[in-house]
């Protein structure tokens, strides 16, 4: 019996023609239509023959109730749609799909079968496939897998292959027990439905949480069933999901369990399917840094097989040649780098000197094998004896080479890695990495954006910078101004670092100097407002040592750093050791600010060329320069005082003056005063000869006293016209700023500012202590002249030294006389 089910050959304008609206108008034209045709199909079936004119006939008799019409439609269907792709839409675009859905649960075995047919055939079509997203077929043909029917299964299984892959549908595919059904279906006597299944899996394993249901259902042991197939691509497919399952964290136990390393180690053993040892090689990696498996691997072999691929062993380098897979080294060490993570398997790995033959792979392999074998370098050199046994290697000239050849970001930044590990603690690490080229190279790597490449080599440059011997070599390579991008990063690792190796690199002038010069002192204050307390206490470990000297010191002030640090101090959850820390350094090395701030120096504290006092500054009062002060126009306010003295040549000549036709010549003209340095020098000549402290503490008390107007009772104070003679300096410079050496009628705070400076210049000790109501003091240790006691005389007295009523009387610090001249 014959049946002819094929449509005659016609192109795609016929078919268009032979639309469904062309033959049916409207619904009751359609069930006419369908009961026409029906009924001249059930004609011939006596020439037994049924015939079809077009396809979008066959769709329409879908819709017949006719058991023999249905069966015959939906095998036209599914033979006209494995024709090509181009069928298939068209098939789609009549609206074929909506009743093959429904057909699939028909109560007659032959129509089921035949409409799952061509529903499988059709979902390997991008076209039909989305539309059948949008009909509810899966659960339908999950439940048709259970029957006892190949061609169903096959179909049944290729349909769910192709929707498996839309996340909706695994969704569909799981909560219909799906899952199960699948696994059943991987022992099947019929190998296409084991593929489709495995591939349906296949798809549904990409989503983790599927893996342990996977496994409770014995599905590992249905895919080392697989791996015996006779089929290449069945093998394949279970290996790669063997690679996704191997990947699941707690799936290792179940590997164990099912001993599928013996079936994986077989496979490498087996030299007539080196086909498959790469995709073997990839489940193992993933096996590889749990402890237990790598022993259980190492056991049956399987390391020494991976050896001897990165060995390239004669033989075995013949046959990779000969199946042109040369990649296959590149992944054994992909093994080899995914064990080296775990440090339990890092002693093994020594043992077998893998470093010796890292090193030789990475001075001359491919770039996949470079990548990998950085891989397993950057992990191997934190195990001390592989940091010892590079070291020995010569690996890190190797590594810096193939820093400065390599444009693989993946090689540059496990290279870095490993080199951080390798300079951890070890200076002389370090130096190997700087007499290879290394600064160069990594001040190259700043400019890259990959965060991980920036953190490490800016850590590699600190390392260097720490040593003193080679940190001016160092700055040499342009590091400083390298660094100034970075710290405007928002990556907290980079800022940690990039902060950290200017605090090495600051020690030197030079780098201080570049890193005002490049612009880079305000993205570093800027740090200091950050939330993240790392990066705040490595950004004051920064602004300490850069405030060493008053230039930098003050540009950090310029950018609100001394009101940022001001505010934190007051903070209870932001305050620390290290803010503190910063504070105290700002202030050390600007004696003027730490004057201002706090209204006291401690006989440490020296007063040199430059200094200026402005008075008290309160709490976050933002701290204006020297050169602002200058700038700003004349007021009412209290003058700053300022020490501007200027050496003199050997022959005394002093220096030409300026003219006060402007403000730049005005500032100039007070750096020119020299009627400071003429005191210094009288000072010098007069008191330094005297013998014993105290006399030269009371010539010098006099001294001042005498340049500052003379002694004043205490009831001619307000007479005392040092006010108006301020005022009259300020007219003739037209600025607020008043050079000291200019005041002849000086009140309590000039007469203790002028005493600490000349004391400082000669080498006595003392104090300056700021009071109220323009009240400063002098405060010297001295021993009691009238002491017999031993014990006393070894315990100097704190005095005050008076410069205004007595000069040169010296009062005990805590006496009703100390009192009364600290205040009104």
């Amino acid at each position: 019996m014959v049946m002819r089910t094929s449509f005659p050959a016609q192109s795609e304008e016929s078919m268009c023609d032979c639309s469904i609206g062309q033959e049916a108008n409207d619904i009751m034209g359609r069930r006419d239509q369908i009961n026409a045709t029906s009924h001249e199909a059930l004609n011939t079936i006596g020439a037994r023959q049924v015939a079809f004119k077009t396809p979008a006939s066959a769709v329409l008799l879908l819709g017949s109730q006719e058991v023999d019409i249905l069966i015959k439609a939906c095998q036209a269907i599914y033979e006209f749609a494995e024709e090509g792709d181009s069928n298939k839409v068209y098939l789609t675009e009549e609206g074929a799909l909506g009743p093959l859905s429904q057909l699939i649960t028909h109560s007659n075995r032959k129509i089921r079968r035949n409409a799952i047919i061509a529903l499988g055939v059709m979902a390997t079509n991008s076209t039909a496939k989305s539309a059948l997203l949008n009909i509810d077929v899966i659960p339908s043909i999950i439940d048709r897998l259970s029957l006892d029917d190949i061609a169903i299964q096959e179909f049944g299984t290729l349909c769910l292959s192709a929707l498996s892959m839309e996340s909706c549908c695994q969704v569909q595919i799981i909560e219909n027990n799906g899952v199960a059904r699948l696994v059943n279906l991987l022992s099947s006597a019929d190998p296409d439905v084991q593929k489709n299944s495995l591939e349906t899996i296949f798809n549904l394993i990409q989503d983790m949480q599927i893996c342990p249901a996977f496994i409770e259902l014995n599905g590992i042991r249905g895919l080392l069933a697989l791996l015996k197939s006779e089929f290449n691509a069945i093998q394949l497919l279970a290996l790669k999901t063997l690679q996704l399952i191997a990947a699941y964290e707690d799936s290792q136990s179940a590997f164990r369990e099912e001993r599928v390393f013996d079936d994986l180690i077989e496979i490498l053993n087996n030299k007539e399917i080196v086909d498959l040892h790469e995709e073997t090689m990839l489940v193992l990696s993933n096996c590889m840094s749990n402890l237990e498996s790598f022993r259980m691997i190492q056991k049956g072999g399987g390391l020494s097989l991976l050896l001897e691929h990165l060995l390239k062993l004669p033989e075995n380098q013949a046959v990779l040649q000969k199946n042109g897979n040369t990649e296959i080294q590149a992944i054994a060490l992909k093994c080899i780098a995914s064990a080296s993570q775990n440090p339990g398997i890092q002693p093994y790995l020594n043992e077998q000197r893998i470093e010796k033959i890292l090193v030789d792979l990475l001075t001359g392999g491919s770039d996949s094998v470079k990548v990998y074998g950085c891989h397993a370098f950057a992990f191997l050199s934190s195990f001390q004896p592989s940091k010892d046994l590079f070291r020995d290697l010569g690996c890190i000239p190797v590594m810096v080479r193939l820093l400065k050849s390599s444009k693989c970001p993946v090689i540059v930044e496990h290279a870095l890695q490993g080199l951080v590990n390798l300079t951890s603690g070890d200076q002389f690490n370090t130096m190997e990495i700087f007499n290879a080229g290394g600064p160069e190279i990594l001040v190259q790597e700043l400019e890259e954006t990959c965060p991980k490449v920036v953190a490490d080599s800016i850590t590699l440059l600190g390392r260097m910078a720490g040593q003193e011997a080679i940190r001016c070599e160092v700055i040499a390579h342009g590091v400083v101004p390298a660094l100034v991008e970075p710290l405007k990063w928002e990556d907290t690792q980079v800022l940690i670092n990039a902060l950290l190796c200017i605090c090495e690199l600051a020690f030197e002038d030079d780098a201080r100097t570049q890193l005002r010069e490049a612009e880079g002192i305000e993205p570093m204050v800027n740090l200091l407002r950050s939330s993240h307390m790392e990066v705040l206490r490595s950004a004051c470990m920064a602004v300490s040592v850069c405030a060493r000297d008053e230039p930098t010191a003050m540009e950090m002030c310029k950018f609100g750093a001394l009101e940022i640090l001001q505010e934190i101090s007051q903070s209870v959850n932001r305050r620390n050791k290290f803010t503190e820390f910063a504070l105290t350094s700002m202030l050390k090395y600007n004696v003027s600010l730490k004057y201002g701030l706090l209204g006291y120096l401690v006989s440490t504290d020296v007063i040199t060329y430059g200094f200026y006092d402005t008075g008290k500054v309160g709490f976050c009062q933002k701290v204006l320069t020297f050169e602002e002060l200058c700038m700003e126009p004349v007021n009412q306010l209290r003058p700053v005082i300022f020490v501007n003295a200027i050496e003199m040549s050997d022959e005394g000549q002093q220096k030409d003056e300026a003219h006060l036709e402007s403000s730049q010549e005005r500032n100039r003209k007070l750096m020119d005063d020299m009627a400071l340095s003429l005191l210094v020098k009288e000072v010098k000549e007069s008191i330094e000869p005297l013998n014993g402290e105290q006399e030269q503490y009371v010539a010098l008390a006099r001294f001042v006293t005498e340049i500052m107007g003379g002694a004043i009772e205490k009831e001619n104070l307000d007479t005392f016209p040092w006010l108006q003679h301020l005022e009259e300096l300020k007219c003739k410079l037209q600025c607020n700023v008043i050079p000291i050496g200019m005041i002849t009628k000086g009140f309590y705070c000039h007469r203790a500012l002028l005493f600490k400076y000349l004391a400082d210049g000669i080498g006595l000790k003392c104090t300056l202590v700021r009071g109220e109501y323009n009240r400063a003091w002098n405060e010297v240790l001295l021993y009691k002249a009238d002491s017999c006691n031993i014990e006393n005389v070894s315990q100097p007295c704190c005095y005050i030294v008076d410069l205004m009523h007595q000069p040169g009387n010296f009062m005990e610090a805590d006496s009703t006389a100390a009192f009364e001249y600290e205040s009104l």
